[in-house]
């Protein structure tokens, strides 16, 4: 094969059946999507998934939040609560490698779709399940959310000033981060399949897959006795790396290492702070952190963002501006590696939204298509791909299985 066979990227050849809701499930959907595969969206008739009103929006307008993770799928709808729908669930697992599902465990299995009646019936699916707890353990069956995750998972405790209680990351972390690694497992049980011929069932649980982003909190804990606390905006012991005030914003320099604090203090034409025996270290930084940060913070309240920016680019520095969308939308950088694209929706006109990530130099990702309507793809999914009987077809949605 070569890169033309996966023009519309490198999973083109490969189906998904997403079924759930919100976002843990539909956000590894996206991922997939983003890289080629053909992403079924299965949803409750007349009602869809809740994405599809969530988020911020203009009044009486529909979701801004359903185009971005509703990008590169198809929607059909069909009621897996009938047996009728559950019937026809098995005949789309038939035709698919992948079945994503992130409602709470043994739910699946109470409608006759758990993982040992799906392999049955398809050898090679593999079954992407997302859960707050994961499929076994004591807490499995417990609704669990991403907010609880997070709890759960160590990272509420250490968001935030510590002067305030725990706080929230301003994005729904944990769900995209157990979305991630599900997308993770998906491909790497993938290529167990190519060797075996066999699928298997991806556990993904929000709470564990937060637990393995905080770093070495355990094992801290476990050998010291050390409990990591909220630091606001700093690393304690880790400096200079901080936001500071200039004249005109903030900025965040992180020059933490020997060399580069050293040239920091070039930039601020304060060379002899680099032998001062109270920042000469990192462990000597890390003791004066807060005096170090207050002498930094005095010289960068003198010039422009511009202006400390271009002294840390010159110097070789790490800094950047704290971007919200209106800066990451003129930015150059951004524009050039086209980090942010102008796709077309079909209500909203032209959308503007994140691209794929990562690029891939040989077969890359891209956004296909937006997000679609409910059920918009019935047709083509139970007549083309299914070959339903067309008399069939009008029974279920008669009966509003479809």
């Amino acid at each position: 094969m070569n890169p033309s066979d996966f023009k519309n990227g490198p999973l083109s050849d490969l189906r998904v059946i997403e079924m759930g809701t919100l976002l843990a499930g539909p956000f590894c959907g996206q991922v997939l999507g983003d890289m080629g595969a053909e992403v079924i969206k299965v949803e409750p008739p007349n009602q869809g998934d809740p994405m599809r009103v969530w988020g911020r929006q203009k009044q009486g307008e529909p979701s801004l939040w359903w185009p971005v993770v509703g990008r590169n799928k198809k929607a059909v709808t069909l009621d897996l609560r009938q047996p009728a729908g559950q019937e026809v669930l098995r005949e789309l697992v038939t035709k698919a490698d992948f079945l994503l599902e992130n409602f709470r465990p043994g739910t699946l299995e109470k409608w006759g779709l758990g993982w040992e009646q799906l392999s049955a019936i398809n050898p090679r699916l593999i079954m992407i399940r997302v859960s707050g707890f994961g499929q076994t353990g004591p807490y499995a069956r417990q609704a669990g959310f991403g907010a609880i995750g997070e709890a759960m998972g160590g990272l509420r405790y250490v968001v935030g000033d510590p002067s305030t209680p725990p706080s929230r990351m301003g994005i729904s972390i944990g769900d995209s981060l157990a979305a991630t690694f599900a997308a993770v497992g998906a491909l790497s049980a993938l290529h167990y399949r190519e060797k075996t011929g066999r699928g298997q069932v991806v556990d993904s649980a929000i709470y564990e897959a937060v637990l393995n982003m905080m770093e070495s909190l355990i094992t801290e804990y476990d050998k010291t006795g050390y409990i990591r606390e909220r630091t606001g905006a700093i690393l304690p012991n880790v400096a200079p790396s901080n936001v500071y005030p200039t004249t005109d914003g903030l900025v965040l320099i992180a020059a933490n290492q020997d060399t580069v604090f050293g040239r920091l203090c070039e930039a601020m034409a304060q060379p002899g702070l680099a032998t001062d025996p109270q920042y000469v270290s990192h462990q000597a930084r890390g003791t004066h952190q807060q005096q170090l940060d207050e002498l930094i913070g005095a010289w960068t309240s003198t010039l422009t963002t511009r202006g400390v920016l271009d002294l840390m680019d010159k110097h070789g520095v790490p800094a950047g501006q704290i971007y919200r969308a209106p800066e990451m939308l003129t930015d150059p950088h951004f524009t050039a590696r086209q980090a942010i694209v102008t796709t077309q929706h079909p209500h909203f006109g032209e959308l503007k939204m994140q691209n794929v990530a990562p690029k891939l130099s040989e077969t890359p990702g891209s956004i296909r298509s937006a997000s679609p309507g409910l059920g918009q793809h019935n047709d083509d999914v139970f007549l083309g791909l299914l070959g339903m009987d067309p008399a069939r077809y009008q029974r279920l949605c008669a009966d509003q299985v479809i």
